[in-house]
C-alpha cells in the first residue's frame, strides 16, 4: 500500500490519446499510401475492397428504391418527384450502375430548407436529388451492417432495433445506482461541423473501396443551394439524407470508446449525450476534459451555453426528466410544445369540422403519447385533458359565431334557454365563455367522448392498469 487513494474511473479526466485526422478518402500518392498502410494494419478493412459491386447489384437497388419510394419526402434541386423514379431507373439504371463502378458519379447540389426547432432558432436541411437518395440509401444498406455492430453499446441514435426507450432505460439505471449528477453536452450545430477529413479517415479505417470512400466524399462535398444560390460545402453532413445518421455515429463513436476507455457510464443519442457521475465535481472535470477532446480531436463545438453539470432531475434528456426514485417525468419544454402543435390544430379561424379537428387531434395525441408512455405524469395528462376540452369548445363556439345560433346549439345540449342566451349575449371572449358551467355541462367529457375524443388520461391508465 503507496497510502494514496484510487481514483474512480468516472472522475478521470486525463488526456485522450491523439488521433489522425487525415484524409484517406483523398487522391494523391500519400492517400494511397496510407490506404495501403490501412490496409496492411486491419486485416478486416482488406475484405472490402469490393463493396461497390454489393451496392450496384440488382437485389441491392431494388431494396433501395422501395426504401426511397416508401419514405417519399420532396423534390431536390431537379425537380424530380418520388414517383418519378421508376420511370427514370428504366431508361438510366446501366448508365447508373456504370458511373458507380467506375467511380465516375457525381452527386448533385442538395436543397437546403430551414425548419424551426422546438427549442426556437433554425434548424438547417439538406433534401438531396432522389437519384441521390436512392444511391445513397443503396450504400447505407451495405455500410450499416458492417459498421454497426462495430458501434459502443451506449449509443442508441438511429441504429436498427435501438430506440430512445432503451437509452432512457439505460440512463435511469445509472441514475438508480446513485449517479445523481449529469454532464449533459450539448453539440452546436452538430451536423453543420462535421470535418470531413476527419470522417473520411474513420470511414477509410474500415472500408477498403476507393470507388466507394470517393463517392461518399462527393456526398459530403455536394453543394447546398439556397434562395438560387450555390454554395460550396467545407464541413457537415447536412440532415436529410439516408447517410447522415451513419456517418455521424461513425464520427461519434470516438467518443463513445473514448468514454470507455475512461470508465464513464453514458448514454449517447445522435449528438445527445449525457455522462452520469456520482458528485459536482466529478462531473465538472469531466466536462472540461470531454470538450478538450471534442474540440481540439474531433474539432466539433461544444454550446456552452445549453451544456452544464447539474442534478440530473434539473435537466432533460430526450424530452424527459429524470427522478430520483427511479422514475421518469415529463420535461416542462416538451409539454409546452405539444400545446403548441394542439393550438394550431385547433385553431378557431381553419374551416374546418369539430369532427376532423378530433380526428387531427387523436392522430397526434396518439404518436406523442407513444413516445412519453414511460413518463409518470397522470396529473399532467389529467390536466391537458381538461386544457383540451377547453380549446374544443372555444373551437365549436367561435364556429356558431352568431349569438342565435350559439344559444340554440347550447339548448339542444341541455342548457337552459335563459343560460343559453345569457352566454350568447355575453361579450366575454371564446377562452373565458369556455369555462362558464353551463358550456363544461353542455360539452362534458362524455359529450367529448361521444365525438371520439381519446382522452390521454384513458391511455394512460389503459397502459398502466
Amino acid at each position: 500500500m503507496n497510502g494514496k487513494q484510487p481514483q474512480r474511473a468516472q472522475d478521470s479526466d486525463r488526456e485522450p490519446a491523439p488521433h489522425d485526422s487525415g484524409s484517406p478518402g483523398g487522391t494523391g500518392t500519400a492517400g494511397a499510401e496510407v490506404l495501403q498502410a490501412l490496409t496492411a494494419s486491419h486485416p478486416q478493412r482488406a475484405l472490402t475492397v469490393d463493396l461497390m459491386e454489393q451496392v450496384c447489384s440488382p437485389k441491392n437497388l431494388l431494396r433501395a428504391y422501395r426504401r426511397v419510394r416508401s419514405n417519399k419526402g420532396a423534390p431536390g434541386v431537379d425537380g424530380m418527384f418520388v414517383h418519378q423514379l421508376a420511370d427514370w431507373l428504366r431508361e438510366h439504371q446501366e448508365a447508373l450502375i456504370a458511373s458507380l463502378r467506375d467511380g465516375t458519379y457525381q452527386p448533385q447540389p442538395v436543397r437546403g430548407v430551414e425548419i424551426p426547432k422546438p427549442g426556437g432558432g433554425k434548424r438547417q436541411l439538406g433534401i438531396p436529388t432522389v437519384v441521390d437518395r436512392l444511391v445513397q440509401q443503396a450504400i447505407l444498406q451495405v455500410l450499416e451492417p458492417l459498421l454497426d455492430p462495430t458501434f459502443s453499446e451506449s449509443s442508441f441514435g438511429f441504429r436498427p432495433k435501438r430506440s430512445a426507450h432503451d437509452a432512457l432505460r439505460q440512463a435511469r439505471k445509472y441514475v438508480s445506482k446513485g449517479r445523481h449528477i449529469v454532464v449533459d453536452l450539448d453539440l452546436e450545430k452538430f451536423f453543420d461541423r462535421v470535418n470531413h477529413d476527419i470522417l473520411m479517415s474513420r470511414l477509410a479505417r474500415r472500408i477498403g473501396d476507393k470507388r466507394l470512400l470517393r463517392i461518399v466524399r462527393c456526398f459530403l462535398q455536394a453543394g447546398l443551394m439556397q434562395d438560387g444560390v450555390c454554395v460550396a460545402r467545407e464541413e457537415g453532413t447536412p440532415q436529410g439524407g439516408p447517410l447522415s445518421p451513419l456517418l455521424a455515429n461513425l464520427l461519434l463513436d470516438d467518443l463513445d470508446r473514448e468514454l470507455e476507455q475512461r470508465g464513464h457510464c453514458f448514454c449517447r443519442y445522435a449528438d445527445d449525450c449525457n455522462i452520469y457521475v456520482w458528485s459536482l465535481r466529478a462531473g465538472q472535470r469531466v466536462m472540461a476534459s470531454v470538450v478538450r477532446f471534442l474540440e481540439q480531436t474531433l474539432r466539433l463545438r461544444v454550446n456552452r451555453e445549453k451544456s452544464a453539470v447539474a442534478p440530473v432531475q434539473e435537466r432533460k434528456f430526450l424530452g424527459y426528466r429524470l427522478l430520483l426514485n427511479g422514475k421518469m417525468g415529463i420535461a416542462p419544454k416538451s409539454l409546452e410544445c405539444a400545446k403548441d402543435k394542439i393550438r394550431q390544430i385547433t385553431r378557431r379561424h381553419r374551416g374546418v369540422s369539430l369532427a376532423q379537428v378530433i380526428v387531427e387531434l387523436n392522430g397526434f395525441l396518439k404518436g406523442w403519447f407513444q413516445y412519453y408512455r414511460l413518463a409518470a405524469f397522470r396529473g399532467d395528462l389529467q390536466r391537458m385533458d381538461a386544457w383540451i376540452r377547453r380549446k374544443l369548445c372555444c373551437f365549436r363556439l367561435k364556429q356558431r359565431k352568431r349569438g342565435k345560433a350559439i344559444a340554440r346549439f347550447l339548448q339542444r345540449l341541455g342548457v337552459p334557454a335563459d343560460q343559453a342566451w345569457r352566454i350568447a349575449s355575453s361579450g366575454k371572449g371564446w377562452w373565458r365563455l369556455a369555462l362558464s358551467p353551463p358550456v363544461k355541462r353542455a360539452m362534458s367529457k362524455e359529450w367529448f367522448s361521444q365525438q371520439e375524443l381519446v382522452p390521454l388520461l384513458s391511455r394512460y391508465d389503459a397502459l398502466h392498469g
